[in-house]
C-alpha cells in the first residue's frame, strides 16, 4: 500500500518539478538581452538614429548613406543579439555601395522592452525600420537579411514588409518546433515532453498565443524575392524544417544549404561564398530603378 501512494506522490512531484524548471527557463528565455553598443566604428561612415516603434520601443541603430540608386538593406540580427552581429555584413554591403540601417530590436542592446517575444513584437520594430529606411532613403529599393528571430520578425510583421528582396537565414517554421529542438538539443530526446509547459507559458508570460509565432504560415505572403539560406546540421531548426519554409515559400525563391554548419552566425562560416550568394541576389533585385 506504502508503495501505491508513492506513486502518485512521484508523479506529480516530477511533474511540479518540470513546472517550475520550465518556468524558470522561460523567464531565462524571454528576459530582455540589454547591453550597451558604443559608437560605430570608425571604418563605417554613419551616424547613430533612433526611431519609435508600434512595439512601444525606442529603437537604437546606425544608418550607413550608401550610392544613390545602388539600394537599401536592412540588417536584421538574431535572438538575444544585436546589430554588433550584424557588422561584418554591414560591412561587405556598405563596401559596395549599399546604404545599410541597422538596428537592435527592442529588449535588445540598447532598444527599450521588457521581454523578448520571438518575433512578435520584434515584427513591430521590422516595420518600424523599414519606415525609417524609407524617410531616410526614400527612392531605393530595399532589401532585407533577418538572421533568426530576425528573419522570424519580418515574416511576422503585419501588414508584410512591402520591401524588394529578403534574405533569410535559419527562420523557425512553428515556435513548438523551435522549443522541442532546443530541448532535444541540449537535454535529449526524453526532454521532448516540455515542449508544451514551455509554449503554454507565451501567453500568461508575454500575451501571446502560440499558433501566433508560426512564419511558415506567412512566408507565402510575402511577394518579394526570396533567399533562404540554412545549415546543413541545424539542431534549432533542422534541415527539414527548413525545406519545408522553402516549399511554403511562393516563388521567386532561392535555397542555398551551407554544408557542415550548425546554428551559428552563418557568414563566418562561409564567408566567399556568402559574399557571392548575397550579393548575387541583391544585385539582381535592387538594381535602380
Amino acid at each position: 500500500m506504502k508503495k501505491r501512494k508513492l506513486i502518485p506522490i512521484c508523479a506529480l512531484s516530477v511533474l511540479l518539478i518540470s513546472f517550475l524548471g520550465t518556468w524558470l527557463a522561460g523567464s531565462i528565455l524571454s528576459a530582455a538581452a540589454n547591453q550597451q553598443v558604443g559608437d560605430l566604428p570608425s571604418d563605417l561612415a554613419g551616424t547613430s538614429v533612433q526611431f519609435s516603434s508600434a512595439s512601444g520601443a525606442t529603437i537604437h541603430g546606425w544608418f550607413i548613406p550608401g550610392k544613390k540608386g545602388a539600394g537599401a538593406i536592412i540588417l536584421m540580427h538574431g535572438v538575444r543579439a544585436n546589430r554588433l552581429s550584424m557588422l561584418d555584413r554591414a560591412r561587405f554591403l556598405s563596401h559596395k555601395g549599399y546604404t545599410i540601417l541597422l538596428f537592435d530590436f527592442q529588449a535588445h542592446g540598447e532598444s527599450t522592452g521588457e521581454h523578448i517575444t520571438f518575433g512578435h513584437l520584434e515584427g513591430m520594430d521590422a516595420q518600424a525600420a523599414l519606415s525609417f529606411l524609407r524617410s531616410k532613403a526614400p527612392d531605393e529599393k530595399v532589401g532585407v537579411i533577418g538572421v533568426s528571430m530576425g528573419g522570424a520578425a519580418v515574416l511576422l510583421a503585419n501588414p508584410p514588409l512591402d520591401v524588394d528582396a529578403v534574405v533569410l537565414e535559419m527562420v523557425y517554421p512553428t515556435i513548438k518546433e523551435a522549443i522541442r529542438n532546443r530541448l532535444t538539443a541540449h537535454l535529449g530526446r526524453w526532454s521532448g515532453f516540455l515542449t508544451p509547459l514551455l509554449s503554454w507559458q507565451l501567453k500568461p508570460r508575454l500575451g501571446i498565443d502560440a499558433d501566433l509565432l508560426r512564419p511558415i504560415d506567412h512566408i507565402g505572403k510575402i511577394s518579394a524575392p526570396k533567399l533562404l539560406i540554412v545549415a546543413a546540421e541545424d539542431q534549432h531548426t533542422t534541415l527539414d524544417e527548413s525545406r519545408r519554409m522553402f516549399d511554403a515559400a511562393s516563388e521567386p525563391k532561392e535555397l542555398w544549404v551551407v554544408n557542415g554548419a550548425k546554428h551559428v552566425d552563418l557568414y563566418p562560416v562561409a564567408k566567399k561564398e556568402y559574399e557571392q550568394h548575397v550579393l548575387g541576389f541583391f544585385g539582381i533585385y535592387l538594381a535602380s530603378r
